[in-house]
């Protein structure tokens, strides 16, 4: 036995130095190694047999000679033992290579996700803040000062909030809706009274985690499509409920519509809404639905059903 364990350490270290040579250099030292191998172990086998037992094995020593005795059942036993354990080493070690090969992998694709999530996420930020500045620009030049301060002070405190939280983070969607007022309050003393909002979300729904800034985008459109390019304003409304094990949010306006392609909005509308559908796509994949649709008599309908989820 310890024969055998120092002629397979010394393949190990054989294989070991070759593993990143070429495939007939690898192929080569298997077989070249595993000959010599064999064959020490054969011809220590039958050293101790002569040594031990004599007799017979004297006999077969005479009538076979030297090389004849020594290399006796190497091409029938042990030159194919040591292949098979050869064969056996390499696959396990090419087992393990692999193992970690996916893990590397699949550490790589989860850290690409995450980056893919924080880069959806974070466009939000400079998407929102143009708007938002360029109304308090408008405010400014139009004397009305108290309102931009107003404003400014409200951006303040959302984007404090927005940036604090991670672009990972789920939040139940009571603290969701909380987070959509201070944006509205914003908005509020852009438009005054144009702009009209209705809320009604089931108790059932308030507790279902949602990613975090997931309703700002797509109320932001609509104050974009439904409100700010009209006289009269808009309203919009938000609905959440649940319907069997999925989380159910409508976000909804009363404006002019949009000319939609197969439930798609044109290529050069509703960035916030692609964001939003892309982001939707890398956290749940399959299990979720997004659709556009138009609202009854007029307007725009944004549809989301995800799993039902609690904290």
């Amino acid at each position: 036995m310890l024969a055998a364990l120092l002629l397979t350490t010394g393949l190990m270290y054989l294989y070991r130095a070759v593993m990143n040579k070429s495939l007939l250099i690898r192929a080569f030292a298997v077989l070249s190694g595993s000959a010599f191998a064999g064959l020490l172990w054969n011809m220590f086998k039958r050293h101790m047999e002569l040594t031990i037992f004599g007799g017979e094995a004297l006999d077969t020593f005479a009538k076979l000679g030297v090389v004849g005795y020594y290399t006796n059942q190497y091409f029938g036993l042990s030159f194919w033992i040591i292949i098979l354990w050869s064969g056996l080493h390499i696959g396990l070690t090419l087992f393990n290579l692999l193992q970690e090969e996916r893990a590397t992998s699949l550490a790589a694709r989860s850290m690409a996700h995450e980056a893919q999530l924080r880069m959806l996420r974070y466009q939000l930020n400079p998407h929102f803040l143009f708007n938002t500045l360029n109304a308090i620009s408008t405010l400014i030049l139009m004397s009305e000062k108290e309102s931009a301060n107003a404003m400014v002070s409200k951006l303040s405190n959302f984007l404090r909030y927005s940036l604090d939280k991670d672009p990972l983070q789920k939040v139940d969607l009571r603290h969701e809706v909380n987070t959509l007022k201070l944006y509205l309050e914003i908005e509020q003393v852009r438009f005054e009274e144009r702009l009209k909002v209705e809320f009604d979300i089931d108790k059932s729904a308030e507790k279902a985690i949602v990613p975090s800034m997931l309703l700002q985008p797509l109320v932001e459109n609509s104050i974009k499509y439904a409100v700010a390019d009209r006289e009269e304003g808009g309203t919009i409304s938000i609905r959440a409920n649940t319907f069997a094990s999925d989380l159910v949010i409508e976000v909804q306006d009363d404006g002019p519509g949009m000319e939609l392609a197969e439930g798609e909005l044109p290529e050069f509308r509703g960035v916030g809404l692609r964001n939003t559908r892309e982001r939707l796509e890398e956290l749940y994949g399959s299990l979720h639905t997004c659709r556009i649709t138009d609202a009854v008599p007029h307007g725009l309908k944004v549809e989301i059903r995800l799993p039902f989820e609690v904290s």
